[in-house]
């Protein structure tokens, strides 16, 4: 069996070598006129007639991958058992597991955890629901819940294909929260069958991250579970960019001299993260938004069939612009783009502000590549993290859900998000801020804790929190 093959990268090979027709050397051999050089070799299996061994080949041309698949099916003698890259093998069987907090050795400790003293702790909780929160799992768990429909750049691949993703995001609340996490990846695209399968789960969990739902079926379900919950729900393809493209941007205009209040604004792509993104930009005080799709500038002179659209153009556009992309960026502060990858040229940059802040967040190629702007802008930040200044969502979602979860939040509202920007930003210190760093490496260890803090700040103070201070 072979499974799919990155060129650049180290992979596995599974060699039967038959020890009557061929030598290793001739696979060796194979391998290295392929352009594969061999850095470890393990014996797996050996016997009088055969030998199966994994290969450890790095290969770093274009290509190379192939041309050695075809050099070693052309010896006699040798099978190509498997084949698999390093990325490939982190995923076997998963990425994640669940262990008891406490060993079952005896009796004893059955009873306690299962029959038949666990049904004491069932009557408590029957008899004060709350108590769940306190008592079981919940306290501590978050669904990470998809449908497959927008998966990464990969568009809707299903709820099959999606898993290795929403394990990875239960990784991430794990190892930078302490966040139980669960893949649940639903094998329906039906916006109501999602509600309520994600409605006869929530028991058992603290909070909803929803995940690669596509617009604008994304807007109704987050907003359904919202109203129809009393756990946090995030959408955290719209509200986790949001919050992290806010932190970056707090910085950005710092770094330029200007106010959110005064800066000119171009938003393009509206779909879900450009939505999100630009609620939380009039919420902390911008004033001049102007947001661009494929009908061109939304303006509230216009009447659009898609509903977030409409909404967009009532609340934003304060001048009526009209036109283009072009005519949207003349004399702009501010391009963020959550769009398409080359939309932008070096021209529409030149046509901004001085010294005006990109954010080419498309992915995973951006709207325009760095490289061509880097002498004409004063800050420029992408999705990707070959560049600087990455607007990466794990910056946000572990401390939020840690702050939610530790405040018994009854929903992630806009002060909290606010909050989490804020927190965010203020990991870079003034003499540490410049062009090429305007946004901390999710490797920091005090963002956690700093978004974790003014979260359950802003729950408390807007009345969400259902802990007291002194808890």
């Amino acid at each position: 069996m072979q499974s799919q093959m990155t060129d650049g990268k180290t992979i596995i090979l599974r060699l039967e070598i038959d020890t009557e027709k061929a030598q290793f050397g001739k696979a060796a051999t194979a391998i290295e006129q392929a352009k594969g050089d061999i850095v470890a070799i393990d014996v797996i299996h050996t016997d009088k007639n055969k030998s199966v061994r994994d290969l450890t080949v790095k290969i770093t041309e274009q290509g190379a991958s192939e041309r050695l698949t075809e050099a070693l099916r052309s010896v006699p003698g040798i099978r190509l058992l498997h084949i698999s890259d390093r990325t490939f093998l982190l995923h076997l069987g998963g990425k994640i597991t669940i262990q008891p907090k406490t060993p079952i050795q005896n009796r004893d400790d059955l009873s306690r955890v299962y029959t038949p003293d666990v049904a004491r702790v069932c009557q408590a909780i029957h008899e004060e629901p709350s108590k769940a929160h306190t008592l079981t799992i919940k306290r501590n768990t978050v669904a990470v819940v998809s449908d497959g429909s927008a998966v990464l750049g990969l568009g809707n691949i299903g709820p099959y294909a999606a898993m290795p993703v929403m394990e990875g995001k239960a990784m991430l609340f794990k190892q930078f929260a302490d966040v139980d996490a669960f893949p649940i990846c639903l094998d329906t695209q039906d916006t109501e069958e999602v509600i309520a399968a994600v409605k006869h789960l929530a028991p058992g969990f603290g909070g909803i991250n929803l995940e690669d739902i596509s617009a604008p079926r994304c807007f109704e379900i987050e907003q359904r579970l919202r109203e129809e919950l009393d756990i946090p729900v995030f959408h955290d393809d719209q509200h986790g960019t949001a919050v992290v493209l806010y932190a970056g941007l707090l910085n950005a205009l710092k770094l330029t001299g200007r106010t959110l209040s005064e800066a000119r604004i171009v938003v393009c792509g509206i779909g879900a993260a450009g939505t999100a993104c630009t609620k939380m930009l009039l919420a902390g005080g911008a004033r001049n938004v102007i947001g661009i799709d494929r009908p061109g500038i939304l303006s509230a002179d216009e009447t659009y069939d898609h509903p977030m659209w409409q909404w967009y153009a009532q609340n934003t556009n304060p001048e009526r612009r009209k036109g283009g992309l072009k005519e949207a960026l003349e004399g702009a502060d501010v391009f963020i783009g959550v769009s398409a990858g080359r939309l932008l040229t070096r021209e529409h940059v030149a046509s901004m502000a001085p010294d005006p802040i990109v954010f080419a967040m498309a992915n995973p190629e951006p709207e325009i590549r760095p490289e061509l702007i880097e002498d004409i802008v004063g800050v420029i930040a992408t999705g990707r993290s070959d560049y600087p200044n990455q607007i990466n969502n794990v910056l946000c979602f572990p401390g939020i859900f840690r702050g939610a979860l530790d405040s018994r939040a009854s929903e992630i509202n806009e002060p909290m998000k606010l909050a989490a920007a804020e927190a965010i930003a203020s990991v870079i210190s003034d003499e540490e801020l410049n062009r090429m760093y305007i946004i901390p490496s999710v490797f920091n260890t005090k963002i956690v804790e700093e978004v974790r803090r003014r979260v359950v700040a802003a729950a408390q103070q807007s009345g969400v929190s259902r802990r007291q201070l002194r808890d």
